[in-house]
């Protein structure tokens, strides 16, 4: 009997690797288990207090030993990644990986870290992967340049109750609205500052959310919200604004489309992946300007131009795809 364990350092955080591999545990018509960090005692770091590290990789180890899985996904590169990649070279298991954020950059941009280091890092952990799944092309393309090989692109989906039906209304003040992680390695501050220009709104928390709030007073930060509230709250704004440079995908951004929000964005990995130029959103080095692009589409056909581009049904089948073959 096929049992498949995912071996992920993040499940119980919210943010887009955990999100996927909720989705996928729901999704899957096979029999998969998630070993994580939350089932061992752990701790984290000061600067992403999020992350949570498990301080127990034997009884990790042990963990995925009574399980017996037959196939092994491993989603990320910390001790619970490292512990099941130990695992599957003892016991020749063959496994896939998954890359699913820009670690080199964010560690650079919050400790000064240089990137060929951790880089070369990723490249020692993928080095045994029979695929490495990756969430956009651009992505994939930018680890091939890298000398990373096997490199394959994994979609994403949107859960129904992350889209809303309320009637769209246009509202007299421009309202601009972010849902993500509020750290510095997120490129906020240049979307916070045109507060005087737009109503913004920002879902989430993180390292920087007390900062910003004395910072931006003009800001509405409303914290985390899931589910149906936080639907109707993309479906209340007019533009969804991503001005990250350092992310490999945003799940948040195709939410945003699935509620008609076009997207405002830097032309970087992730947004060029996902929006349609002209037509779902507009990309560009001024922020200001791509919100004000966005303001003049027709917000009505944003959803109908991604209709069936993306869906946990086929990130499961591509998941499946690699992980099952026989090579």
């Amino acid at each position: 009997m096929i049992k498949i364990l995912i071996a992920t350092d993040s499940f119980d955080q919210v943010n887009g690797v955990s999100t996927t591999y909720r989705n996928i545990v729901k999704t899957s018509p096979l029999k998969t288990v998630v070993i994580h960090p939350g089932l061992f005692r752990w701790t984290s770091f000061k600067i992403y207090p999020e992350v949570q590290i498990c301080t127990q990789p034997f009884q990790a180890y042990k963990k995925i030993k009574s399980i017996q899985p037959t196939h092994i996904h491993i989603g990320t590169e910390g001790p619970i990644g490292l512990v099941a990649r130990v695992y599957c070279k003892l016991h020749r298991i063959p496994y896939t990986t998954a890359y699913h954020t820009k670690f080199p950059e964010y560690l650079w941009k919050l400790a000064r870290i240089p990137c060929k280091v951790t880089y070369g890092y990723l490249k020692m952990f993928h080095s045994d992967s029979k695929a490495i799944l990756t969430p956009s092309l651009s992505a994939k393309r930018e680890l091939m340049r890298r000398g990373f090989k096997h490199v394959y692109v994994w979609t994403r989906g949107v859960a129904n109750e992350l889209i809303s039906h309320k009637k769209i209304i246009k509202n007299k003040h421009p309202r601009v609205i972010y849902v993500g992680r509020v750290s510095r390695e997120k490129n906020l501050e240049v979307l916070c500052a045109l507060q005087d220009k737009f109503e913004i709104t920002i879902v989430g928390e993180g390292p920087r959310l007390n900062a910003y709030r004395k910072k931006y007073s003009k800001v509405k930060f409303l914290g985390y919200l899931f589910g149906r509230e936080l639907a109707d709250t993309y479906r209340a704004h007019d533009v969804f604004c991503f001005p990250s440079k350092t992310d490999t995908f945003g799940i948040v951004m195709i939410e945003a489309l699935m509620n008609d929000l076009p997207i405002a964005a830097y032309p970087v990995t992730g947004p060029i992946d996902i929006v349609d130029y002209g037509k779902t959103g507009y990309l560009g080095d001024d922020l200001e300007l791509n919100i004000r692009a966005c303001l003049k589409l027709d917000r009505k056909k944003i959803s109908l131009f991604i209709k069936d581009r993306w869906s946990w049904d086929a990130c499961v089948r591509i998941l499946h795809q690699h992980l099952l073959r026989s090579d």
